[in-house]
């Protein structure tokens, strides 16, 4: 049974245009051009318990502010939504304590403050008996490995302690449902890596469902097994992460070295070179093909190395938003 659907669910901002100058700003006190964008067009979906889905879409795309209607900070102009069997905008307080929304670029943690005050607030906001919050305190300190910071005041820590606070703050009272919004955003390589391990290890054993938006491939990669994309408000593609590699990939990459110097002239006869030094070159080349040509160019060239890549996946995406503009 899906945790959360989404039927047909649009948002549209109204708001105003107002030329520059005096003049114009006196004119728009009794005259105002009314303009409308839509922000997310008629969107549907489900999503069952346990499932770890990649929201992904540019800026602008409508991810945020779907979040923010399926946890209830804004209404939608249309259509309808449930989270836990709950309308969202309607804020039950039943429906509040099963969720949480976890934001890269805004903090629920009070910065002056150690991060502790902060999730002994939230104890008390989501009303956690003490067993359960003392239980969750120590596992989730211990699974981030943040024990020794928690007394630190919040505006002391560097970003990536930040973020596995604001975690911390969000699944204390054990959410069924967690809303990221760029969780990784800003992070420096090993703390992605950290937060990414958590979150899998996290999804695996509690079961919770977790909608993630992010704009780092690897965050999707290594964490979602499906992915829904969103451009210009409407939905694109809703499917496995495999399915999609399959459906828009029709290309690999050769990286070549070579034991002596080989002219370009010479590889430009196997495929598109992306890269190119006299011992070593990066080939696209059709993915129906990569073997013939991988065969020829051993055969022929005086090969030191053949390695056979897929397409990064952060092109595939890029092909999809430029394909649906």
């Amino acid at each position: 049974m899906p945790i959360i659907t989404v039927n047909n669910l649009s948002k549209t901002y109204e708001y105003y245009r107002k030329q520059p100058g005096f003049l114009n700003s006196l004119k728009s006190l009794w005259h105002r051009e009314k303009l409308f964008t839509e922000a997310v067009k008629k969107i549907s979906f489900a999503i069952n318990e346990g499932e770890l889905v990649g929201f992904l879409g540019p800026n602008g795309a409508g991810k945020t502010t779907t979040l923010k209607m399926l946890s209830g900070i804004i209404y939608p102009t249309s259509g309808e939504a449930t989270v836990l069997g709950y309308t969202p905008w309607q804020r039950q307080r039943e429906c509040q304590k099963q969720f949480a929304l976890v934001m890269g670029q805004k903090n629920q943690l009070w910065w002056d403050l150690p991060a502790m005050e902060s999730f002994i607030l939230n104890k008390e906001i989501y009303e956690v008996p003490d067993e359960q919050f003392k239980a969750s305190l120590d596992e989730l300190l211990a699974l981030l490995e943040i024990q020794d910071i928690v007394d630190i005041p919040v505006r002391k820590l560097s970003l990536g302690q930040r973020m596995k606070c604001e975690l911390v703050a969000a699944l204390l009272h054990s959410p069924k449902v967690l809303f990221l919004d760029e969780p990784t955003i800003g992070l420096d390589v090993v703390s992605q890596k950290n937060i990414r391990e958590f979150l899998k290890r996290y999804n695996r054993d509690k079961k919770t469902t977790i909608i993630l938006t992010s704009h780092y491939m690897e965050d999707v990669e290594a964490l979602c097994e499906r992915i829904i994309i969103i451009n210009h408000g409407t939905l694109v593609y809703d499917g496995g992460l495999e399915k999609l590699l399959d459906q828009y990939i029709d290309k690999k990459m050769l990286e070549i070295t070579f034991t002596e110097d080989v002219p370009k002239q010479t590889l430009e006869n196997f495929g598109a070179i992306k890269e190119y030094t006299p011992q070593r070159v990066l080939l696209e080349v059709p993915k129906e093909k990569t073997k013939e040509v991988a065969s020829k160019i051993l055969n022929d060239l005086p090969v030191d190395d053949v390695l056979i890549n897929e397409v990064p996946i952060d092109e595939v995406i890029r092909k999809i938003f430029t394909a649906t503009k």
